[in-house]
């Protein structure tokens, strides 16, 4: 028996990268899945992959969309155990140089889709006696990345969130939050086939390597399940080690003992 059996999950941004490997991981183990994104066809393709698969379409900025999705999927499913928020969206470029409509969507999808789906999901797991939040933050969200001001703001938002979240909604909800590093995704693909680009992530990870979408999932997984029956508001980092370096000492005194910085 998996670990999430008879469960019933939502998933938005499960069309593709670590939302949809997120639905594949939660269908291994027993939950039937809604795959919520704004392209109806990619939710379709991940949907019908899952055994009981679910497509919904909604972008997550439009509070009325996602209020459908959301009833739509636990009227289909018969209600909502889990929810995992993961539709998010980034750019890169000087923080003052950024359009207001760029900041704006950034913005709008990151955080306050975020706070939509979580409202609306909120009374569905209520009804089901309780249940669990996954949101996904970022690393950027937890020490700002150049060219990511808005990407990094929303994040830290999303943080934040999920911690009055978890206050507000205990104990019945428990809403945990994940902050992926540098994760090998249809979105950072070009960043991973640019020259030097493989080289530069891998030396920035005491592990060596970029992360994948499945690690990720694994870890939705976990805070979806009574394996973390006991955590609730925490900040999940899966970065291979990425944050633990100093920028300022850790090359000078890995020279000084005689070690190689591995970042």
């Amino acid at each position: 028996m998996g670990l999430l059996e008879g469960r019933r999950a939502l998933v938005t941004g499960g069309g593709s990268g670590i939302g949809a490997a997120a639905c594949a991981r939660l269908a291994e183990e027993g939950a039937r899945v809604a795959v919520l994104d704004r392209r109806a066809e990619a939710a379709r393709q991940v949907a019908g992959s899952l055994p009981g698969g679910l497509a919904v379409e909604a972008d997550v900025r439009d509070a009325d969309a996602v209020g459908r999705a959301v009833d739509q999927a636990a009227a289909v499913l018969g209600g909502l155990d889990a929810v995992v928020c993961s539709a998010g969206v980034g750019a890169l470029q000087p923080l003052v140089e950024y359009d207001e409509r760029i900041w704006d969507r950034i913005v709008d999808v990151n955080l306050k889709g975020t706070w939509l789906t979580l409202r609306a999901a909120v009374p569905h797991l209520q009804a089901a006696g309780g249940g669990t939040v996954v949101t996904v933050a970022s690393v950027s969200g937890v020490r700002p990345t150049r060219g990511e001001g808005p990407y990094s703001a929303a994040k830290a938002g999303v943080v934040a969130l999920t911690a009055d979240a978890a206050l507000e909604l205990a104990p019945a909800i428990r809403v945990n939050c994940i902050s992926p590093g540098f994760i090998d995704t249809p979105l950072t693909r070009p960043a991973l086939d640019a020259p030097g680009g493989p080289e530069a992530v891998a030396a920035g990870a005491p592990l060596g390597r970029p992360g994948t979408a499945g690690e990720v999932a694994d870890a939705v997984v976990y805070l979806s399940s009574s394996l973390s029956s006991y955590v609730t508001g925490h900040n999940l980092v899966v970065d291979g080690g990425s944050l633990l370096p100093s920028l300022q000492t850790h090359a000078l005194l890995g020279a000084l003992l005689g070690q190689e910085p591995t970042s």
